[in-house]
């Protein structure tokens, strides 16, 4: 049996838990609050949950696009925002029709994306100085363009409020469905496309494992890089039209804070942010914890500074968890005779079945025991003449 086929072995077993952890962690949560929060079980939570997450689950799935690269976007959070507000503007004071103040909407978002993409692909400026001074930018645009008033868009019902419709339909017994869901599944799935079965998805993982060998591999990784960023705008566009959808009014200066929601939830489920690696997937089950931890929170009667606390605990542990992931898949480890002689033996034990497995199974038990006891051994004599050798 060869090494390298139980190191194939080990390294599978280890992603495949890395994939549970995440999907175990939101079943964990959601059962915790079902428990003890007030209230917490119901239809109209869980619809509240759905309706918080798509503005955050939109910009996640750009979000991903850009830390894949190894890059990062702070300023996600106030496009969606500083876009949705110059849309409202553009239909409330403007007079434009509502069709094309959303597509104004997109068009904002997208060119803040590759104004973005710009600075870090093309000028080269740090991916965290760039979309800070974007963050600002858009920040400060937003509230120029509206005048610092608020943009309020339709109540549903109201001429022009068809568009809310498709994140949410309210039957005429009054009974809600987050139909939103489905678009924020249909834009995660095609985002699982992208990524995984076309070329742009295989130079955006190029370009984050290794950007000096992607560009020496004949990889344009400034197009690229900018891409992930035009993406990561666009997106914050559509969160933005579903922010409207769900809430109605826009605050000038509103949007700080939800890029933290959106990268934490991107860190939870599985990207890391030392780029290369990650998934959609994924980061649709870190948002949907982030979601729940916002919705659970107040039903534990929890005032919004504890809220605050908790969810900065969260973005720490889940910066720690990518630290902790990246450390395991890059460190090289040196395995021990007992431990080589373990892994081959696991080998050869998952290719037999019954009494024969038993059997090397026992066996493997007691030859590993007794090797681990001579390197025991060995160690303490070799700390013993080291102690020897110092007194000397």
């Amino acid at each position: 049996m060869k090494l390298t086929d139980t190191n194939k072995l080990r390294e599978k077993r280890g992603v495949n838990l890395q994939k549970l952890l995440a999907p175990l962690a939101l079943v964990i949560v959601y059962a915790f609050f079902a428990l003890f929060g007030r209230n917490f079980f119901s239809y109209t939570t869980l619809v509240n949950i759905l309706d918080s997450s798509y503005y955050i689950g939109f910009i996640a799935i750009g979000v991903t696009f850009v830390i894949i690269t190894g890059g990062i976007d702070l300023s996600c959070g106030t496009i969606m925002m500083a876009s949705t507000i110059i849309g409202g503007t553009a239909y409330k004071t403007w007079g434009w029709p509502m069709w094309l103040s959303l597509l104004l909407i997109l068009l904002v978002s997208t060119s803040f994306g590759l104004f973005n993409g710009i600075l870090v692909s093309r000028l080269k400026l740090p991916p965290f100085i760039a979309t800070l001074g974007t963050m600002m930018i858009s920040l400060g645009t937003g509230s120029i363009v509206s005048n610092v008033r608020s943009a309020t868009f339709p109540a549903r019902g109201a001429a022009d409020s068809w568009f809310k419709g498709i994140f949410k339909y309210i039957a005429p017994n009054n009974a809600s469905y987050p139909t939103g869901a489905l678009v924020l599944f249909g834009t995660a799935f095609i985002a699982y496309i992208i990524l995984t079965r076309t070329k742009m998805g295989r130079y955006i993982f190029a370009v984050g494992s290794n950007k000096e060998a992607a560009r020496l591999s004949g990889v344009d990784v400034a197009k690229w890089e900018m891409m992930a960023y035009v993406i990561s705008g666009f997106l914050a566009g559509v969160g933005g039209i579903a922010f409207a959808a769900v809430y109605t009014t826009v605050m000038p200066a509103q949007g700080q804070g939800f890029e933290l929601y959106a990268i934490a939830g991107t860190v939870i489920g599985g990207t890391s942010l030392s780029g290369g690696a990650g998934s959609v997937l994924g980061t649709m089950i870190g948002v949907y914890i982030m979601s729940v931890l916002r919705a659970g929170l107040p039903s534990m009667d929890l005032q919004s500074q504890y809220q605050t606390f908790f969810t900065g605990v969260v973005v720490l542990g889940a910066v720690l968890l990518d630290i902790y992931r990246t450390k395991k898949t890059t460190e090289v480890r040196i395995l021990s005779a007992s431990d080589r002689y373990r892994q081959e033996m696991l080998l050869k034990i998952s290719q037999v079945q019954g009494e024969e497995a038993s059997i090397l199974r026992a066996e493997m038990n007691r030859e590993y025991r007794r090797l681990r006891h001579e390197e025991k051994a060995q160690k303490a004599a070799l700390r013993k003449q080291e102690k020897e050798f110092e007194k000397s």
